[in-house]
């Protein structure tokens, strides 16, 4: 993802148009203003891998009097939104809705759906790569199995980018698509069928992580053939990066044999009483000039009949489209998610750079933070809950700072036992262990005990934990590490950024690669920021308008 979403209320502006007049009498009477029209907006939440149909805003406006307004947020906390009922918005636009809809509570939330566009979930491979394979030829591309992608990803000969599958469509349908596999099954598929050597074998070759499309799109143009050679996405976006001109070379798109997740973008109606609104929006959106509007500028395949022939030169012709189905086997979808998160992935190791200035006691900052890291150690089972915890066989350094940088205080979450990583099927743990909770409490203890004062030296407390970082990766390779640093201020001690660019310059190249993670908090200077986020990798993320823990959330889909 992945980008930030706060939750956001329906503007309905009413404007009365009648003004008191204080003149005198003896004065010719002015014309009273007609009333002002009432504008009504049509709210629609809608999944950041869809802000590229933004203009529909005023194509919808435009042709049918509604004045559509999107609003964007990542998969699973929008999805999260609308479950609990705290959408506050009349829409949802979602590249699918079947995880949504395998709940009672999600179904009950929507009134109406309708499809908009496709786009399958595909993997892109190099095109040097693909040679290599032999995925060049079309007549093996099209007997390419997940379970033969999941082999080539275990061997090391596919290293790929891939969205977060505890947050994002395309990455968790990837990991279905491997589970189907390996189980040479995909109708009624449970978490008793899940082969766990299979997912491990296939997550070997999981090299980016993110959280939306964008930020892995810069990182694999930066990296491909280097850190990746894949790019597992949806079919529109893999059509796009090879129209840009930005790869090093093309990809092959490869079509899984058994079958593919299509994304189908349906547009569900949740605020009933906008139920005409909705009707007039979905009327445009599936006729012949939205949908080619769709087709030619977001390469997502038409449902509309007449346009999807007369648009299908956009699309592959020699790929073979079949539909892996979902299963609706709730367990098995929240099983994979926390397997994934505790078990399956790389593990994560992190430094928490954290502003203990003088500073931080203002305005309830302190309090924030605290509050922050004490949620992520602490035991919120939400779907976002889940994504934003500390998970087993993680590695955290806490690493304080003011006008000086202090010594990092290490934690390190215990594993699950080797008798639930051998056995087949996936079971949701509902606590966790006591060495875990052990652990988890420390960390609440920890930042409970931190006091602010004195002055801000950022830029020699993040050099300082790359340096940690670089000294760890060379002792443990098998980790995913970041650093991920909060400052409410401008920076007053030690390095100014002249200098911090200079010193990071002459680090090794790896460390060069720990990306770094930036929350904008109170006055922080956003420009020194971007700047300095530009020159280390990661992305920032803004705190100012939204509550930090939620921006952990954020973060979190990231590492």
């Amino acid at each position: 993802m992945q980008q930030h979403m706060t939750r956001f209320g329906c503007a309905l502006l009413l404007v009365l148009g009648l003004v008191a007049c204080n003149k005198q009498t003896s004065e010719p009477a002015k014309p009273t203003a007609a009333p002002a029209a009432v504008v009504d907006t049509f709210t629609v939440l809608a999944t950041t891998d869809l802000k590229d149909a933004q203009p529909l805003e005023k194509m919808v406006e435009d042709a049918t009097g509604v004045k559509l307004r999107f609003k964007y947020g990542g998969t699973m906390e929008s999805t999260e939104s609308v479950q609990t009922g705290q959408a506050n918005a009349d829409a949802a636009w979602f590249a699918n809705a079947k995880y949504l809809l395998s709940d009672p509570q999600g179904q009950a939330r929507v009134k109406l759906q309708e499809k908009i566009m496709l786009s399958p979930v595909v993997v892109g491979v190099s095109q040097s790569q693909a040679k290599v394979l032999g995925w060049d030829k079309p007549e093996v591309a099209r007997k390419v199995t997940w379970n033969t992608i999941a082999k080539a990803a275990q061997n090391g000969q596919l290293k790929y980018a891939l969205s977060n599958p505890a947050t994002s469509n395309q990455g968790f349908m990837a990991l279905m698509g491997v589970v189907a596999s390996a189980a040479q099954k995909s109708e009624a598929l449970t978490a008793a069928d899940v082969d766990r050597a299979a997912i491990s074998g296939f997550i070997k070759g999981y090299k980016l992580v993110g959280d939306n499309s964008s930020y892995l799109s810069e990182k694999f143009i930066e990296q491909q053939n280097t850190r990746v050679n894949a790019f597992i996405n949806y079919e529109s976006w893999l059509l796009s990066l090879n129209q840009s001109g930005k790869l090093k070379e093309p990809l092959t798109l490869i079509y899984p044999f058994e079958g593919v997740a299509t994304a189908d973008y349906p547009l569900m109606l949740l605020n009933d009483t906008k139920r005409e609104q909705y009707l007039k929006v979905v009327a445009y959106l599936k006729g012949d000039a939205a949908q080619t509007w769709l087709a030619k500028t977001t390469l997502r395949r038409p449902v509309n009949g007449e346009v999807a022939k007369a648009q299908a030169s956009l699309f592959p012709q020699d790929s073979m489209l079949v539909e892996l189905p979902f299963s609706t086997d709730r367990a098995l979808a929240d099983g994979l998610i926390n397997a994934y998160l505790n078990e399956f992935r790389t593990p994560i190791a992190s430094t928490f750079v954290l502003d203990i200035s003088g500073s931080m006691n203002q305005n309830g900052r302190r309090k924030q933070l605290v509050e922050a890291l004490q949620y992520i150690a602490g035991d919120d089972a939400s779907l976002t809950g889940r994504v934003a915890r500390l998970t087993s066989r993680e590695k955290v350094w806490m690493l304080p700072f003011s006008e000086q940088v202090y010594a990092p205080v290490f934690f390190q979450l215990p594993g699950l036992p080797k008798a639930d990583t051998a056995r087949k099927g996936l079971t949701l743990q509902a606590t966790d262990t006591e060495a875990k909770q052990k652990v988890l409490g420390q960390v609440r203890d920890y930042v409970d005990s931190l006091q602010m004062n004195g002055g801000t030296a950022l830029y020699d407390a993040i050099l300082q934990a790359l340096v940690n970082m670089h000294e760890e990766r060379q002792k443990n390779p098998g980790y995913q590490y970041s650093v991920v640093a909060f400052t409410d201020g401008e920076v007053n001690k030690g390095r100014d950024m002249a200098q911090f660019k200079a010193a990071y310059a002459a680090l090794p190249e790896d460390v060069r690669a720990i990306p770094v993670f930036m929350v904008l908090f109170g006055e922080a200077n956003e420009a020194a920021l971007k700047d300095l986020v530009a020159t280390t990798g990661g992305r920032t993320f803004d705190a100012r308008k939204a509550s930090l823990y939620s921006v952990f959330k954020d973060i979190r889909a990231y590492q």
